[in-house]
C-alpha cells in the first residue's frame, strides 16, 4: 500500500513487549496515539494491544535480524497509514565480567547492529516523508566503561553517539527530523538488576517523563530527571574517579 500522507497520530514503539517499552505505549495510546507495538514475544504484544484505548498493531519483529527487522518496519509504518514518532527500545544487558564472548556478541549483534539498522530504517523514512521523530534510548551506563558490563555501557555510548551524528546530519541537510536521545538512570524492569541501587525508578514513571520529553522536541533527556546531575558529574569526572566508583558499584 502507497501512503500519500503522514499519519499525525502514529506512533511505532521498537521492543514494546515488557518494561519501559510497554508503559510508553500505553501513556501514547492514553494520549490518543495509534500504537505499533514490536519485538520478538508476539504474545506480549497481543496482550499489550488488547489493552490499549486506540488501535495497537503487533509486528513480530528481532532487531538483531537486521534485514528482515528493517523490512517489517516499513511494513508496519505502511499498515499504520504512516508514523509521526518511532522510539527505538530494544536493547540487551547482561553482567559480563568474564568477558565472555558469545554474550559480548549478543550484546553488540542487538544494542549495535540491530539498533543501527532500524534508527537508520527510522531516519530515512521520516527525511523521504517529510518530517518525524526519531528517539532512541542509550543509558546513563553511556558516559563511563563498566566493569560489570562492559560492552552494555560501550554499546550505549555507540547508540548515544551516533544518534548525536544522526543530529548533527539534519542540521547540515535542514532535514525536518528531530533525534532525541534518552539516557535512563536505574529503571525496574525484568531485565535490570537494580537490587539495593539508588534513585531506582518505576516503569510507568520513566515512560511518563520519556513522553513529556518527546512532546517537548527535546534532543536529550534523561530520565528520571534527577540523573541529570549524575551525568554532569560522570562527564567531568577524570577517569581515575571512575575506577574507584567502579570498584563498588555500576551505572546502567
Amino acid at each position: 500500500m502507497k501512503i500519500t500522507a503522514m499519519n499525525d497520530s502514529g506512533v511505532i514503539v521498537v521492543g514494546a513487549s515488557a518494561g519501559i517499552g510497554r508503559e510508553l505505549a500505553k501513556v501514547f495510546a492514553r494520549n490518543g496515539h495509534e500504537v505499533g507495538l514490536t519485538a520478538r514475544r508476539r504474545g506480549k504484544l497481543v496482550e499489550l494491544a488488547d489493552e490499549l484505548p486506540t488501535a495497537g498493531y503487533v509486528k513480530e519483529m528481532d532487531i538483531a535480524e537486521t534485514d528482515e527487522a528493517r523490512s517489517r518496519l516499513r511494513e508496519l509504518a505502511e499498515e499504520m497509514g504512516g508514523v509521526e514518532t518511532i522510539v527505538v527500545n530494544a536493547g540487551v544487558f547482561f553482567e559480563n565480567e568474564s568477558l565472555e564472548w558469545e554474550t559480548k556478541k549478543t550484546t553488540i549483534d542487538v544494542n549495535v547492529a540491530g539498533f543501527t539498522a532500524i534508527a537508520d530504517a527510522a531516519f530515512d523514512y521520516f527525511a523521504s516523508r517529510g518530517g518525524g521523530t526519531l528517539v532512541g534510548l542509550s543509558s546513563v551506563g553511556a558516559l563511563h566503561g563498566g566493569r560489570v558490563a562492559p560492552t552494555y555501557n560501550a554499546s550505549k555510548a555507540f547508540v548515544s553517539n551516533y544518534l548525536s551524528g544522526l543530529r548533527q546530519k539534519t542540521s547540515a541537510e535542514r532535514l525536518p527530523v528531530t533525534v532525541t536521545d534518552i539516557k535512563p538512570g536505574f529503571v525496574d524492569t525484568e531485565s535490570a538488576n537494580v537490587e539495593g541501587a539508588f534513585w531506582v525508578a518505576p516503569p510507568e514513571v520513566a515512560a511518563e517523563q520519556i513522553f513529556d520529553a518527546i512532546q517537548a522536541d527535546r534532543n536529550h533527556a534523561y530520565v528520571t530527571r534527577r540523573w541529570r546531575l549524575v551525568g554532569g558529574l560522570l562527564k567531568a569526572l577524570p577517569e581515575s574517579v571512575h575506577h574507584m566508583l567502579n570498584r563498588h558499584t555500576s551505572v546502567d
